[in-house]
């Protein structure tokens, strides 16, 4: 029998009619702490950064190059991305390189923004690098969403198959804003209205009220308010055209 559904109803019966306790918290905590038997509903930032047309350009370049291109992709977003006491998943999605973080003051949605700016800066010394090596150019949406996010440990209890489920807007706008970013005349940086708000105070103080107009607002009927940027770390910004 593929499947023994006498057992499988047994096992969904025990998941609904169990006790789940829920914990509300801003920070959330690390995988040693979720278990089958709890959630938790904390702050969260999620960053989605994702190749444009990636059909075209895997068509069009022979598979070693292919392979060259995506894997300096790869590495060095994941180098940016990961090393960082807050986060909670990094992973690959095809294309897109994405990752989650636990962001419960204001200052930690600015520090993870920082990280955005870098891959920002990044995708131009690839693309340097990418063209001096007679590579393609790449173009990559990146984009940030802040929000209050249930998180649930699911998959098989019992089995070495689980992950974390993340319910709320912060990583499926992050998604979805991946894929606007940088085409139909948005910027290649994209974030949610939460994130904005959690850091356009830190930047007003440290470039003046100008800042504010680095971001530009729009409104989507399914995704609420936006602002497209592209935001620059100057002295990365400064090193890529000096050694690129």
């Amino acid at each position: 029998m593929i499947y023994d559904y006498e057992t499988g109803k047994k096992r969904i019966e025990d998941i609904l009619d169990n006790d789940l306790e829920v914990i509300e918290q801003e920070k959330l905590p690390k995988d040693e702490n979720f278990t089958f038997d709890n959630a938790y509903y904390s702050w969260v930032s999620a960053i989605f950064v994702d190749i444009r047309n990636s059909t075209d350009l895997f068509n069009n370049e022979d598979k070693e190059d292919v392979s060259k291109i995506i894997r300096a992709f790869t590495s060095e977003v994941i180098e940016i991305l990961r090393n960082d006491d807050y986060i909670r998943e990094i992973g690959i999605r095809g294309d897109c390189v994405y990752a989650i973080y636990t962001s419960p003051k204001k200052i930690d949605t600015y520090n993870t923004f920082r990280k955005a700016v870098f891959v920002n800066d990044l995708i131009d010394m690839l693309n340097n690098l990418y063209v001096s090596k007679g590579y393609s150019e790449i173009r990559v949406g990146i984009a940030m969403s802040t929000a209050q996010e249930l998180v649930v440990k699911a998959g098989r209890k019992g089995v070495d198959i689980n992950n974390k489920v993340w319910i709320g807007s912060a990583v499926s706008k992050a998604s979805k804003f991946s894929s606007m970013a940088n085409k139909n005349g948005f910027n290649r940086m994209i974030i949610s209205d939460c994130t904005y708000i959690n850091i356009i105070d830190k930047y007003k103080e440290l470039y003046g009220d100008k800042a504010a107009d680095w971001f530009k607002k729009h409104n989507d009927s399914d995704l609420g308010y936006f602002y497209d940027c592209s935001i620059i770390n100057k002295a990365f910004d400064k090193w890529i055209k000096e050694n690129t």
